[in-house]
């Protein structure tokens, strides 16, 4: 879809990210693919930057250690604070190490809980599947093709762990874990995520990726085939 395109017309669809009502039309407002999600239209963009939002599971990197916890960095214009209560239940002493929790470097998958109008960022690691990172590799993709990478319920993220035996994670941010038990796994992981990327735009993306993971020799099975 592009700026100005008719999405609907009538009142019953109601504008959402992306789109605005005119008169008696839904129109685009910024170029990208139209998601229809019950009566709500809205348009997941195909460029930008990454802006944080409260709920967001992200995956980010520790800059920096103060008395009061851990600096970290989003992907966006904005550095995010993992307070010592939010990345740990347990009771921490003043002036006790904090590297022994997370170092500076040290990648985590963690929860954006709140965003304040003057972008100030805080984190949380309490929740399911909040961790630090070991291993694997990190690649970064543009956080506007996120939702074709993960795919309708998770749909597509899930076929290419499947294929490729390995384990993904694809945070709201463009930072992608992944790891397998073989490196080469791990490559044609990368390789797959990156034409998502490039193609998330073309229709019948989930054939197109099914048919490249088939030509590296995985083994697809789509959800519903036996």
């Amino acid at each position: 879809m592009v700026p100005g395109e008719i999405l609907a017309e009538g009142m019953d669809y109601l504008p959402s990210q992306g789109t605005y009502r005119k008169d008696n039309f839904i129109i685009a407002s910024i170029l990208g693919l139209a998601r229809v999600e019950g009566k709500v239209i809205k348009i997941i963009p195909l460029s930008g930057n990454y802006l944080p939002k409260r709920g967001d599971v992200i995956i980010g990197k520790v800059a920096d250690i103060n008395f009061s916890g851990w600096s970290v960095e989003t992907n966006s214009a904005y550095n995010a604070m993992l307070s010592m209560k939010d990345g740990t239940s347990d009771y921490i002493r003043r002036g006790e190490d904090l590297t022994k929790y997370f170092s500076i470097g040290d990648f985590i998958v963690t929860k954006i809980y709140n965003v304040t109008s003057q972008n100030l960022i805080d984190l949380t690691m309490k929740g399911p599947g909040l961790r630090k990172i070991n291993g694997g590799r990190m690649m970064k993709v543009a956080p506007s093709k996120v939702p074709r990478i993960i795919g309708k319920l998770g749909s597509m993220v899930s076929m290419i762990k499947k294929a490729t035996n390995c384990n993904i994670i694809v945070g709201q941010n463009g930072i992608v874990w992944i790891k397998g038990v073989m490196p080469e796994d791990e490559l044609i992981t990368v390789e797959t995520i990156k034409k998502i990327e490039a193609e998330s735009h073309v229709p019948g993306l989930t054939s197109i990726i099914k048919d490249f993971l088939e030509k590296k020799g995985k083994k697809v099975v789509l959800e519903g085939e036996a």
